[in-house]
């Protein structure tokens, strides 16, 4: 019944095309590590998906916020939170600072 039309896909023939002409036991040898590749890629990700669950699983309850008056957000970011404002250049002059004028402190 066949017509002449080719069952296997496009990307099977250029692999078969390609291998052909090896002996059998480097045709072998490259299957296997095809199969091998596939199989450890499915492996790798089903560890990959394991270890997100577990994570999501044991990690703290995200959106729990705090009772009123304990404080505001900012005393929540951790590491994220802004860090101290740094002195200005003239905070580090020491004894060559300019000395104050009279008239220039404070009103």
């Amino acid at each position: 019944m066949s017509a002449g039309i080719p069952l296997a896909s496009w990307k099977t023939q250029i692999l078969e095309s390609t291998v052909g002409f090896l002996p059998d036991w480097v045709q072998i040898t490259v299957l296997a590590l095809i199969v091998l590749a596939v199989v450890a890629s499915w492996v790798i990700k089903i560890k990959r998906r394991i270890a997100h669950r577990r994570a999501v699983r044991s990690g703290p309850p995200l959106g729990a916020a705090a009772p009123h008056g304990q404080g505001s957000g900012a005393d929540h970011l951790g590491p994220y939170a802004p860090q101290p404002q740094q002195p200005s250049g003239a905070d580090f002059l020491g004894a060559y600072a300019p000395g104050q004028r009279q008239g220039d402190g404070p009103a």
